[in-house]
């Protein structure tokens, strides 16, 4: 059986089959609603259910509490209809017309950083274009249908390679391979481009970028974007790390406020060790956003890393800090690890 569903306010309508998402429906029919993870972790596919019957899927507590279910909220990547919907969400149509694809790749260079960190480049075939959007992950595609989704680190127009920024996970099957069986010209396939983060161009609002760990990498895709388009709109970039080796490409920041008058970089510290040095800020990087900008209602907020300071961020910046709810655009890096055998 087939249902309608009905997007306000724009009032597009599509259809979703039986046991299909609401968002797999959506992009289907070629709606685009925001997303990110798409299996239940991140929240950023979160909406409104104003009308029908659903079933919520399988999200993870953290992402969709009760009481939210209680309001009516849902994430669109889990949850099937059970009737016609009428459902609330923001379409996105900056997207439309980048095509996903499956592409080989040839592994270029491992270059670790830090003791738990690799960039890794991946080198595109010639003959082959592959677009997409500063800010936008894939999947690197492994064996057994399994997927690992990895943020791009290079800017669009630096795409004849692919930047990824790697974090050692325990149990991690990709990143076991990555930091200890992965060579250079190693043959790597992936999906994409994916995920609806990405610059909104079409305001001139001081952009405020907080990241955490490797959430750095979409940031990064997004401010040398930013320079390359000559946007001169005034940005600021957080990042946050437990240790300051966590702050892996610290000159490079460094570097872009010295050549960027629009540009400016506050590093962030939360579990300084005694043997690390630093002399800069410290606490939790969201927390420093706010003790300095305590009135972000003319902003836009882009927030990258773990779910915990994502989900801090929106929370606080919106209650206490005024920033308007279609100004925060978020993707929360929720690590895909497998138990042990």
């Amino acid at each position: 059986m087939a249902y309608k569903v009905t997007i306000k306010p724009s009032e597009n309508s599509f259809t979703a089959e039986e046991g299909e998402t609401i968002l797999a429906a959506a992009m289907r029919a070629g709606y685009t609603l925001p997303y990110g993870c798409k299996n239940g972790a991140c929240a950023a596919c979160k909406g409104k259910v104003l009308e029908g019957n659903i079933d919520h899927g399988s999200p993870q507590i953290s992402a969709l509490a009760d009481f939210e279910k209680n309001d009516g909220l849902t994430l669109f990547c889990q949850a099937t209809p059970k009737s016609d919907l009428i459902i609330e969400g923001r379409e996105i149509e900056s997207n439309a017309t980048i095509e996903v694809r499956r592409l080989p790749s040839r592994v270029q260079e491992i270059r670790r950083v830090t003791d738990d960190v690799v960039i890794l480049k991946l080198k595109l075939p010639a003959n082959q274009e592959f677009k997409f959007l500063a800010g936008q992950y894939i999947d690197v595609l492994l064996r057994e249908g399994k997927r690992r989704s990895y943020s791009m680190g290079n800017s669009p127009h630096n795409n004849e390679y692919i930047e990824l920024h790697v974090r050692s996970m325990a149990n991690g099957t990709f990143t076991k391979q990555v930091f200890e069986t992965l060579k250079e010209k190693d043959i790597l396939r992936f999906e994409g481009p994916l995920g609806t983060f990405f610059l909104r161009e079409e305001t001139e609002k001081p952009i405020i970028l907080v990241a955490s760990g490797t959430g750095f990498a979409p940031i990064k895709s997004i401010i040398e974007y930013a320079f390359e388009k000559g946007i001169d709109r005034s940005m600021v970039l957080y990042w946050g790390g437990r240790r300051p080796k966590d702050i892996y490409m610290i000159d490079l920041a460094m570097q872009w406020q010295q050549d960027h008058p629009n540009f400016s970089f506050v590093p962030v510290i939360s579990d300084q060790e005694s043997d690390d040095i630093w002399d800069g800020r410290t606490g939790l990087v969201h927390a420093a956003v706010m003790d300095d900008i305590p009135n972000m209602s003319e902003h836009e907020v882009y927030a990258c890393g773990v779910p915990v300071m994502v989900e801090a961020a929106h929370k606080e910046f919106t209650e206490l800090r005024g920033l308007p709810e279609d100004a925060f655009f978020s993707d929360a890096f929720t690590p895909s690890i497998d138990p042990k055998k």
